[in-house]
């Protein structure tokens, strides 16, 4: 298994995020965002010079996590937009020797709403597509999207979408509620990790890692803990992962010292995301040496 992580976490500054890595004994930096920009919405000079300042750092750059479909992005918006990030991503993989890149299937509607899921479809098999042409990964990540609601949502958009990989995010489903098991009520439980692992794992490419507890309602922040301290199920995902002969990479996105997505990330202590992000690194690290 090779680590990697959501560097940005410990600051939006390149330098800091190299030295954060390299802290951790680390190489590798799953990468988003630079800056206040995602990596493939930087200028092309500004892009050319995050690419060369990483090379010389001896830095690699396993992942892309992009803002392709994601949860802030409803099905409605305009698919040029997606393109276009897309058409950007390609290049940068290339140019850093990334081979995936993180997308998802767009935001949740109500579940009492159309869900839109043919459009949903349609849109992920032209992105696939696209980078599958180019020799790229599209992986699916199980977050706050309509692959999402569910482990069988997400089997049908693997089903659905020719070419799709997965990457399985394990604190996710801690805070989200399982929409294929209504009770007789109309309220949803909350979906298990390792339950949702079992049924993906054969398709999962890529593990983002983080752990949390239940939040109090599905429409709240959960808190989120250091890595095994939670209900995310890690020894248990983990270990089953080893057993399968898992030997991809893992990237740690802790969320600990601030939610990345944030309304304010200026009133973040970026010290103690620094700090935070670090330990949570070590600590990682010796929690997949004890499984």
């Amino acid at each position: 298994m090779k680590l990697t992580g959501f560097a940005d976490e410990a600051s939006r500054d390149l330098d800091k995020q190299i030295a954060a890595t390299k802290d951790i004994g680390w190489t590798a930096i799953s990468a988003r965002m630079v800056g206040d920009q995602n990596l493939h919405e930087l200028p092309e000079a500004e892009f050319n010079d995050v690419a060369d300042r990483l090379d010389a750092a001896g830095i690699v750059i396993p992942e892309f996590g992009s803002l392709i479909g994601n949860w802030g992005k409803k099905i409605d918006s305009d698919f040029d937009i997606t393109l276009a990030e897309v058409e950007r991503a390609i290049p940068r993989m290339k140019r850093l020797n990334t081979q995936l890149i993180r997308i998802m299937s767009y935001a949740q509607n109500p579940w009492d709403e159309d869900q839109n899921e043919q459009e949903r479809f349609r849109r992920l098999r032209e992105i696939v597509s696209r980078f599958s042409d180019a020799g790229l990964t599209a992986i699916h990540e199980n977050c706050m999207n309509w692959g999402g609601f569910s482990a069988e949502h997400t089997l049908r958009l693997v089903e659905e979408v020719p070419g799709l990989k997965l990457v399985f995010d394990t604190g996710n489903p801690v805070f989200q509620k399982d929409r294929s098991k209504p009770a007789a009520d109309g309220t949803f439980p909350w979906q298990d990790p390792f339950e949702f692992w079992e049924k993906v794992r054969e398709h999962v490419v890529h593990i983002h890692i983080k752990d949390c507890e239940n939040p109090i309602s599905d429409d709240v922040e959960p808190a989120y803990t250091m890595p095994g301290d939670g209900q995310a199920k890690l020894r248990e995902i983990l270990a089953d992962a080893k057993s399968r002969g898992y030997d991809g990479w893992i990237a740690i996105e802790p969320h600990v010292a601030t939610v990345f997505h944030a309304a304010d990330p200026t009133a973040v202590d970026w010290q103690q995301c620094y700090d935070s992000y670090v330990e949570y690194g070590k600590r990682f690290e010796k929690l997949l040496a004890e499984v």
